[in-house]
């Protein structure tokens, strides 16, 4: 693991609903996720965000976690609520909470990172229609534009929206996230007014606003595979990277929607017109960088009953706290992927991670072995690909902290450090103490110091 330059970042990542709390503190409003939660059933355990790991009160002493980690850098988002209570009114108590929070990152020499959209829509926006309704995309740019007219100067990079995907089909389409529908057209319009709104905010910041600053999207990848090679199989492998993949990539990068997925969905979008004359180009604006959330690789299976003919099969891989498979070699292997097909961009590797059942020792220690391992193949995975020239500008480990985890609400622990939830107590992991190694012992290429 020591083939990083000095140029190379490494980083940690949270996201605003999953830690800050404080949902009726500074003038926020309720988000799309402060209803689903209180929704009967929708949340392990009945869990909501209202409190979640207090970051809202304690970003001083988190960033003092952040700085002893001895990272380059941190990702976190913006709560939209906290910017635009209500559609058309700004609040400015809501951005003083961020300049505050990246004033306090820059002074522990800490470079922010900064995602407009993760998922926590205001629930005025989703009374008007939320992402199917295409005002949305300018209900984006005006959250976009405030962002980067009183925070640009602080950021060291932005990225637009984490993971359309989950804000589109997961949310729209399969229901397992807010706002919950369970509606594939409505899951396509959705995703194509998020990479709209993507596009859209890209030219603003980079055209109307002439900044210098990098900005990028952050996809969540899954690479799949079929459990067989019979054609039935390949099928299905072809059919779930189109919805999980290929949906997203090909209009960034190629410009347009993937022709047979468009036909898959044709029997439940009753037509495209949704995408107008001019979208497929603002979509495929040219970015600075191309983020990517990786976890787990995919197997599936055909299945006749499914409506996209796919079904998540079984394998004998090592499998994490949430049955997702241990799998850094496909990782590399999508990366591969990503430079024959699609993009030249310098890659960031956005967030990765593992949730494990962690135990707090009465020592306060926690030996948190799985996910020690799994961090640390693949951060050597990353090494291999950069040796290979494969251009990865930086790694973001999801955790920092233990956090509310969607529709698993605090069931499931992806931090690298602990988090009492009653007494809001952090406590070192194990894997906390080996990123730090990690990050400390990383040598300097020599064409790095010549």
């Amino acid at each position: 693991m020591s083939n990083f330059s000095k140029e190379f970042i490494f980083g940690t990542a949270t996201s605003s609903y999953q830690i800050e709390g404080g949902f009726d503190q500074g003038g926020r409003s309720l988000s799309i996720w402060d209803t689903f939660s209180e929704t009967p059933g929708k949340v392990v355990n009945g869990d909501n965000g209202r409190m979640a790991c207090d970051h809202y009160n304690r970003y001083k002493e988190d960033i003092q976690l952040i700085k002893e980690l001895g990272v380059d850098s941190y990702r976190f988002s913006i709560a939209w609520p906290r910017i635009f209570p209500e559609e058309g009114v700004y609040n400015e108590e809501g951005m003083d909470f961020y300049r505050s929070l990246l004033d306090e990152l820059l002074k522990a020499g800490i470079k922010p990172v900064v995602t407009l959209y993760h998922w926590d829509l205001p629930m005025w926006a989703y009374n008007k229609g939320g992402w199917i309704n295409r005002d949305s995309v300018n209900w984006f740019l005006e959250f976009a534009e405030v962002c980067f007219r009183e925070l640009d100067r602080y950021v060291d990079s932005w990225i637009t929206h984490n993971e359309p995907w989950c804000a589109s089909f997961l949310s729209y389409h399969l229901g397992h996230h807010a706002p919950g529908h369970r509606n594939i057209e409505e899951g396509v319009k959705a995703a194509h007014h998020i990479l709209l709104s993507h596009g859209k905010a890209v030219e603003l910041l980079k055209t109307d606003l002439n900044s210098q600053t990098p900005i990028g999207i952050t996809l969540n990848l899954t690479p799949v595979y079929a459990k067989t090679t019979s054609v039935n199989d390949q099928l299905a492998a072809n059919n779930a990277d189109g919805y999980t993949n290929r949906w997203f990539l090909d209009p960034i990068f190629k410009g347009s929607y993937p022709h047979d997925m468009m036909n898959l969905f044709s029997s439940y979008v009753h037509d495209y017109s949704f995408i107008q004359e001019g979208d497929m180009a603002s979509i495929a604006v040219e970015c600075d960088f191309f983020g990517i959330n990786y976890y787990n690789r995919s197997l599936v299976e055909y299945a006749s009953n499914e409506n996209f003919l796919f079904i998540g099969s079984h394998s004998d891989y090592e499998k994490t706290g949430m049955g997702w498979d241990v799998s850094p070699n496909e990782f590399k292997e999508l990366i591969y992927r990503l430079r024959m097909d699609y993009t030249n961009l310098p890659i960031f590797i956005t967030e990765n991670g593992s949730a494990y059942d962690d135990v707090l020792e009465e020592d306060g220690s926690v030996h948190d072995k799985g996910r020690t391992d799994y961090l640390e193949k693949h951060i050597q995975a990353v090494s291999e690909l950069q040796q290979e020239g494969m251009n990865i500008g930086g790694y973001f480990l999801w955790s920092l902290l233990d956090n509310f985890e969607w529709a698993f609400g605090y069931e499931k622990r992806f931090g690298i450090f602990y988090v009492d939830f009653t007494t809001q107590q952090r406590y070192w992991k194990d894997s906390a103490k080996r990123y730090k190694e990690i990050v400390a012992s990383r040598s300097v290429h020599k064409e790095a110091v010549q």
